[in-house]
């Protein structure tokens, strides 16, 4: 009597469930690198409003909010949107913050600010979620 050869029905299940804890792994590992790579978009937003708000200040001896003084648009890529406020009536402080949407609203970092002494946080009121910097 001749055997006969390939796979039984339990090899196959197995390479299969295998290959789906792999599959699962590697998305997961993808849609961090998509929010940290659509992120790095709202750190160069922000980055160019603060830059762009210090040439005002050093031209006009306070700070402004209105992003088109600035010269600046909105993103290209629009994952996040941008609001920008200056702190009082003197206006020697302002705070630009990049609002994730769509798409990015399911990043862990949320909300990401930087003010006018540098201050880089992921929401104003939490320090402790940007302590290791990891959304920046």
């Amino acid at each position: 009597m001749e055997r006969m050869r390939g796979f039984s029905f339990i090899e196959i299940m197995i390479a299969v469930v295998v290959a789906a804890l792999l599959m699962a792994m590697a998305t997961t590992a993808y849609s961090r690198y998509v929010f940290r790579a659509r992120r790095a978009d709202a750190h160069h937003m922000l980055m160019t409003i603060a830059h762009a708000e210090e040439r005002w200040y050093a031209t006009y001896n306070r700070y402004t909010d209105d992003m088109s003084k600035l010269g600046y648009g909105a993103s290209p890529h629009a994952y996040y949107g941008l609001a920008l406020t200056v702190d009082d009536a003197a206006a020697q402080s302002y705070l630009a913050t990049a609002m994730p949407i769509d798409a990015q609203t399911s990043d862990a970092c949320g909300e990401l600010t930087i003010d006018n002494a540098g201050r880089k946080t992921p929401h104003r009121d939490d320090e402790a979620a940007n302590a290791n910097g990891n959304c920046w």
